[in-house]
């Protein structure tokens, strides 16, 4: 077998391959005899169909299976015996796959990148610190009240926060406009689902009442025709409902799973889960920090199997996500759509990849399990978290790569220039400004 290799880009690789005829056709006639022994051909006997007629029946078959085996196979030992990296699957370009002819072909294929990761002791982060105060826990307190509210009809006048159910018909200059009428919608004044000025507009009605709003679309509106536009309003109103919060007592306390429990215990359980999530947010910020940066830094051409591959995970996190299942064929989703945030992943594990490695760093099984014990401690059978996940290969495998990634991060903060900066736990569990 003869091998070449040329570079056409830094990462794109084309292998070159003969296979000479007679390793060719002795595979096939192989193939054709152990065919011969288990054909079934009307007139002969199982075992005693003569070769003739397997050839002429079979040969074209069999000898396209062979050499696409052989292609492959060849591939590979070409791979070995170039050390090479590929990144996913090759593009085969047959050049002469006669019979009685040397096979040529061509295995296109991309490899991963060589590159440097520099310039650590270069990264600015900042890292927040918060401590969770009583007033944050009076205020988690309240959010989860009106949660867990009940809507209750009132002949009051509607104020913040107020669900109501109206009929409006809209119109621009003078005309209705497609969207622009409801005969029966429920808003909530104060939630911003409407276009400014609506909502509040709502603000001193009582169920019966009619009222026209005077409105102009936002310049940035999704509908160009409406881009801009003054628009009137007319809407009546059916009901207006209040919020009725529930009493902080033993029933509220169980309606987030703390039972038997007194206010005392129950803030001491919102202080923990509070706690845990200020940490998480912390963490997830100061690694976008270093991702964002290193993304930047670090020069890497990022290899189109990989990305193709990232994006096709992505599609199908989407169609879970949105509860697609099986109605929604992943792969309807437009590529571009995940494209650019699919590259920046590929990057960002390329760069983390490269710094393992240059590190030496390893996970050991102790983190592993810590991590999952970790992530158990927010469910009812923490127990029964952990040994699912330690048995589970896949979600095993998820987990290490979290812990990498950590270990990754760790060693970027011991170089970087770090600013720590105390916050409030609200700031804390915000997501991070983008530059």
């Amino acid at each position: 077998m003869q091998v070449s290799v040329e570079s056409t880009t830094a990462i794109e690789r084309r292998m070159t391959v003969g296979i000479p005829s007679d390793q060719v056709d002795a595979a096939v006639e192989k193939r054709l005899q152990q065919t011969a022994r288990s054909v079934r051909i009307n007139g002969f006997r199982p075992g005693k169909v003569p070769m003739n007629v397997v050839k002429k029946r079979y040969g074209a078959g069999v000898r396209q299976e062979v050499v696409g085996e052989m292609m492959r196979d060849a591939y590979l030992e070409g791979i070995r015996k170039e050390k090479l990296q590929p990144a996913g699957y090759p593009r085969f370009e047959p050049k002469s796959t006669e019979e009685s002819q040397d096979i040529q072909f061509v295995a296109v294929f991309e490899v991963y990148p060589e590159f440097e990761v520099k310039g650590l002791d270069g990264l600015k982060v900042v890292r927040q610190q918060t401590e969770v105060q009583e007033s944050d826990i009076d205020t988690m307190i309240e959010n989860l009240r009106k949660q867990a509210s009940k809507w209750v009809e009132s002949q009051d006048a509607a104020v913040e926060g107020d669900r109501l159910v109206v009929s409006y018909k809209g119109s621009v200059d003078g005309e209705a406009f497609e969207g622009g009428s409801s005969d029966n919608a429920t808003i909530q004044i104060g939630a911003n689902r409407m276009i400014p000025g609506f909502e509040s507009g709502l603000v001193g009605l009582k169920a019966g009442d009619t009222k026209t709003l005077d409105l102009t679309f936002p310049a940035d509106y999704h509908a160009e025709a409406l881009k801009g536009k003054a628009a009137q309003f007319d809407v009546a109103v059916k009901s207006v409902s209040k919020p009725e919060l529930p009493e902080v007592n033993a029933e509220f306390f169980a309606m987030y799973g703390v039972d038997n429990a007194d206010a005392e215990n129950f803030r001491g359980e919102l202080r923990k889960n509070m706690a845990r999530e200020a940490d998480n947010a912390v963490t997830g910020k100061v690694k976008q920090q270093i991702v964002d940066q290193l993304v930047a830094a670090v020069s890497v051409e990022v290899p189109t199997a990989l990305v193709n591959g990232e994006i096709d995970r992505m599609r199908q996190e989407a169609v879970q996500r949105f509860g697609g299942g099986a109605k929604m064929d992943p792969s309807s989703l437009p590529a571009e759509l995940f494209k650019e945030q699919a590259t920046k992943r590929v990057q960002t594990g390329l760069i983390f990849a490269q710094i393992v490695k240059d590190n030496g760093i390893k996970v050991t099984e102790s983190q592993v399990r810590s991590k999952i014990e970790e992530l158990a401690t927010s469910y009812q059978d923490p127990e029964q978290f952990v040994e699912w996940f330690m048995s589970n290969p896949e979600q095993k495998a998820q987990i290490e790569t979290a812990v990498l990634e950590d270990l990754v991060v760790d060693l970027v903060l011991k170089t970087a220039q770090v600013e720590d900066q105390v916050v409030s736990y609200e700031d804390s569990v915000k997501p991070l400004e983008k530059a």
